[in-house]
């Protein structure tokens, strides 16, 4: 069977290795679908089938299937009536131009100094997350106007991030927006998918017009991405805070091991 698929190439890639890529953008999709964090999963896995290949390639790629698992598992919190877009659309904005900025830091600044602070804040995070409360299915008490200014400051913020450094941006989101916006846990995956969308299509953009991608790999992977987008959206929406905690926290813990490997080995995230 190997013998025959080593034979078709899809963008000079082997259909077998597209197809490992399968599983593991499906794996990524599903897990983002429900606290976010899909990268992590996602891009090791690019990395590892595209060995040889430049990175740009890599990460460029891995934007086209997951911008387009996003789209699937955010519609299907819209069509459940998830999504605050009075909160949402501010943040927005907020989360274009923290990615804007972020970018631009990334060119100024030593990327070492990002992971060593992660390397101590993220099982710090990690562990604030397990001992705190449980994730409430039922939204906190707040006014309105602290909540709004609340979800800016975390879009801004983490906007910033997600254009600096990247994996994990929407498993932070969903920690700011439950545990200081007060919100219930359905919403704030809501609000996350919509931020998060809006700062994957605005990349995308750019990618597309530079040319750094496998477009052809990134679409059938997408086929794959779509389904673990819709797999993992619909446990979130029915299983809420029983399946987004433990979730989150996996996540937690992932970024920081892969923040730790790329100290220890970064010729293999080179």
């Amino acid at each position: 069977m190997l013998e025959f698929l080593s034979g078709v190439t899809i963008n000079g890639i082997e259909l077998w290795v597209v197809l490992l890529c399968c599983c593991g953008v499906f794996l990524a999709a599903f897990i983002d679908a429900i606290g976010g964090g899909g990268g992590i999963i996602s891009v090791p896995t690019y990395l590892m089938a595209f060995s040889g290949h430049p990175t740009y390639y890599v990460l460029g790629t891995n934007k086209v299937s997951s911008s387009i698992s996003t789209f699937f598992s955010t519609a299907r919190f819209v069509k459940s009536g998830y999504v605050d877009w009075k909160l949402c659309i501010p943040g927005v904005l907020l989360a274009i131009a923290g990615s804007t900025c972020g970018v631009w830091l990334q060119h100024h600044t030593p990327d070492i100094i990002l992971k060593y602070t992660l390397v101590v804040v993220l099982p710090i995070v990690a562990f604030i997350t397990l001992r705190g409360r449980e994730f409430p299915d039922e939204p906190g008490e707040i006014t309105r106007g602290k909540q709004m200014l609340v979800v800016s400051i975390a879009a801004l913020l983490i906007g910033i991030y997600d254009g600096y450094y990247g994996p994990g941006t929407g498993t932070f989101l969903m920690i700011a927006f439950i545990r200081f916006a007060k919100m219930d846990v359905r919403h704030a995956s809501g609000c996350t998918k919509v931020l998060n969308l809006s700062s994957n299509v605005s990349s995308l953009v750019s990618i597309l017009r530079s040319g750094y991608l496998y477009l052809g790999v990134g679409l059938i992977c997408s086929l794959a991405g779509i389904l673990g987008a819709h797999l993992g959206a619909g446990l979130a929406i029915k299983n809420g805070s029983k399946l987004v905690k433990p979730t989150v926290v996996t996540v937690l813990l992932l970024l920081c091991l892969k923040v730790i490997s790329e100290l220890l080995f970064p010729e293999f995230w080179a």
